[in-house]
């Protein structure tokens, strides 16, 4: 049998003062030359900002028998919205959402991994209308999906729960160096040393591109509060409208239990050498707030300190609790 490469906890690669896991930095010379569209539509979030979805234990052999269209999307923030944009494009009907695993939808932009497709090998199979989906900040982004004005959706969460959700998948996803200690990994999220760099400046770049860019900026926080409503500013968004009673199946298919069940979404076909599900489940509580869990008073104390100074003169408002 082939082997697979050693991919455990190589350094994080910086570009353009960026840090990034090693084999996404690679790939993104390649992604440069990226021509979009007309129709397609990014998702775009920072990591560890949306539903999670637990990957069970599986062997290292099944990440070769489907390398001809594995994309492994290390980081499930675009998860939900991804669901609900293929349900939205698929008209509701559950059984076309069953096709294929999401990552296979909705291809990960900046994806590389030795011995797997890219991104871009992934992309040029993919029928139209495509979903992409990327966590890179804006200077990495390829300038051709800004030039041509591609639609793009962002989903950010608050930065407690972002820190604490990303400390677990450190410890579990090995593309990553080490963690630590959550207090050194709560630093170093804090001063932006962390894969694909500040949260603070991830939230607020993409931000500013509403002004000038077809961006619809959500929240994690709102989508948790009312699904159905963030649902309809999606089809606003797109020019779309869909049947009240669509809508709703919708919400019941992209709910967390729905999703966790359901193989196309739930990552069940990803290798355990990649990721350690014995040291935290991909699947945690998938709930706002559970930060408080994690920080110790000080902690909270620091935190909410750097965090005010930070933000300070940004008008975006996160609620840590729901």
């Amino acid at each position: 049998m082939e082997l697979i490469e050693d991919i455990s906890r190589p350094p994080l690669v910086y570009v353009k003062g960026i840090p990034l896991i090693k084999y996404f930095a690679e790939a993104l010379g390649p992604l440069q030359n990226f021509t979009p569209w007309s129709d397609d539509l990014l998702i775009s979030t920072y990591p560890k900002s949306g539903k999670q979805q637990r990957v069970p234990q599986c062997p290292i052999d099944l990440i070769l028998a489907s390398r001809s269209r594995l994309c492994i999307p290390f980081f499930p923030g675009t998860t939900w919205m991804s669901e609900m944009l293929d349900m939205i494009y698929q008209g509701g009907k559950v059984e076309k959402c069953l096709r294929a695993p999401i990552h296979v939808r909705v291809p990960f932009l900046e994806f590389g991994c030795p011995g797997v497709p890219s991104s871009l090998e992934s992309l040029a199979e993919t029928p139209a209308p495509r979903l992409l989906k990327t966590h890179l900040p804006l200077s990495l982004l390829p300038q051709s999906l800004l030039d041509q004005k591609t639609k793009m959706i962002y989903i950010a969460r608050n930065a407690k729960d972002v820190a604490v959700s990303y400390y677990n998948f450190y410890n579990m996803a090995k593309v990553h160096p080490d963690p630590g200690t959550w207090d050194s990994f709560l630093e170093n999220f804090m001063e932006g040393k962390v894969s694909y760099g500040s949260w603070y400046q991830h939230v607020k770049e993409w931000w500013e591109l509403t002004h000038s860019h077809p961006l619809l900026y959500l929240f994690y926080e709102d989508m948790k509060e009312n699904p159905k409503r963030e649902i309809k500013k999606v089809l606003e968004f797109l020019g779309r409208s869909l049947p009240e009673e669509t809508v709703d199946l919708i919400v019941h298919h992209t709910s967390f239990k729905k999703m966790k069940e359901n193989p196309m979404t739930n990552y069940t076909t990803l290798p355990s050498a990649v990721m350690d599900h014995d040291v935290s489940p991909f699947v945690r509580k998938g709930r706002s707030g559970d930060w408080k869990n994690t920080f110790t008073v000080a902690q909270n104390e620091r935190f909410d300190a750097h965090y005010a100074k930070m933000m300070r003169g940004c008008n975006l408002k996160f609620r840590c609790n729901l």
